[in-house]
């Protein structure tokens, strides 16, 4: 089984680094990307992503505002989000937490702590264990 994975931040070459991550952990099919918050409400819902990966500084509409109105549905409110920035403010993180983000890893994303927060995301078994250690 694939997971399926949109990735979602306003800078092409961050997008390009999380492609290749999400390629070197495997079973893992990038099924859209997004640049802005509006695409990525819109991809959302044409795509059914399994996981988010949410940049928090987004034009239109940022991270923060997509995270809220994902968890509010019904729909989306279980999906996993994992919320990406290149701040550790923890008024920030303690806000994303609140309205229901997965995880939290900041920028620039190295491999080791991503592929944790995949596991800790308890999708370890759709994916391949042997990549992960």
């Amino acid at each position: 089984m694939m997971l399926k994975v949109l990735i979602a931040d306003d800078e092409t070459p961050a997008r390009s680094r999380l492609k290749d991550l999400l390629t070197d952990i495997g079973n893992i099919e990038v099924c859209g990307e997004a640049s802005n918050g509006i695409e990525v409400i819109t991809l959302a819902e044409k795509l059914k992503p399994d996981v988010l990966l949410l940049d928090i500084r987004m034009p239109k509409v940022d991270g923060v505002e997509v995270l809220r109105r994902i968890k509010e549905s019904p729909m989306w409110r279980a999906m996993p989000v994992v919320m990406l920035t290149t701040t550790d403010d923890p008024r920030e993180v303690q806000r994303c937490h609140e309205l229901g983000c997965s995880s939290y890893i900041r920028k620039p994303v190295k491999y080791d702590r991503f592929a944790e927060a995949i596991k800790r995301l308890g999708l370890a078994d759709i994916l391949s264990s042997d990549k992960l250690d």
